[in-house]
């Protein structure tokens, strides 16, 4: 227990990969051993080959799902069903940690959870992340504004050909609340809507504006 403490000591941080974990290891004579019996005894857990985090009775704070999608697999950042969740636009909790990255669509099965990526080419992936807080953890994840987008842009079931088709999938299918819409920010998705350059995107922003007009009116 004693040498538990110490390595606890040692890594400050929840969550830490293959090289920090050696580097506290790194009086032993066959730290891969020790490793093993760590994992076993569940003082670490591995997340994935490379990542770990402290088990249970070891964490100082709640380990962040949204830090580890960042970690898993990269670059990438929070979005889609998750990041609209988290900031409150859809009422579901949404259990699968959804990102999206440049590089190929992947999933992952892991002690904390799934965790899914859609890859988008990098044009449309570099607008729309912001750095968010959560205790002394720092993690990336799309504005709101991103979020929807992306959702939009990636769901195939939703074609959004039509300006007249928006309301029905915003406002049933994906029961976004219609004052929460309301509220996101024009300038974002504008700019996002020119990183896109994409016709079902900006029928997205001329939607928004429609309603926006109206609810003002």
């Amino acid at each position: 227990m004693e040498e538990v403490t110490r390595i606890r000591r040692e890594i400050t941080r929840e969550v830490f990969d293959y090289q920090v974990l050696t580097d506290a290891l790194s009086g032993y004579s066959k730290p891969r051993d020790k490793i093993t019996k760590l994992l076993s005894g569940d003082a670490i857990v591995r997340i994935k080959k490379g990542l770990y985090c402290f088990g249970e009775g070891l964490r100082r704070e709640p380990v962040s799902r949204e830090q580890v999608a960042n970690l898993i697999y990269g670059p990438s950042y929070v979005s889609l069903d998750y990041a609209l969740s988290y900031h409150g636009l859809i009422p579901e909790r949404v259990e699968v940690v959804t990102s999206v990255t440049t590089r190929r669509s992947r999933s992952f099965e892991t002690p904390l959870g799934p965790f899914s990526y859609r890859m988008l080419n990098e044009a449309r992936y570099v607008t729309g992340a912001i750095l968010e807080a959560t205790g002394k953890t720092t993690f990336l994840i799309a504005t709101p504004e991103k979020a929807l987008v992306d959702k939009i842009w990636t769901d195939r079931r939703f074609s959004g050909k039509r300006l007249s088709d928006f309301g029905a999938y915003l406002l049933d299918d994906l029961r976004i609340d219609e004052e929460a819409l309301g509220r996101l920010n024009e300038s974002r998705l504008e700019s996002i809507a020119l990183a896109c350059d994409s016709a079902k995107i900006n029928r997205l922003v001329c939607y928004l504006r429609r309603l926006r007009r109206v609810s003002d009116a």
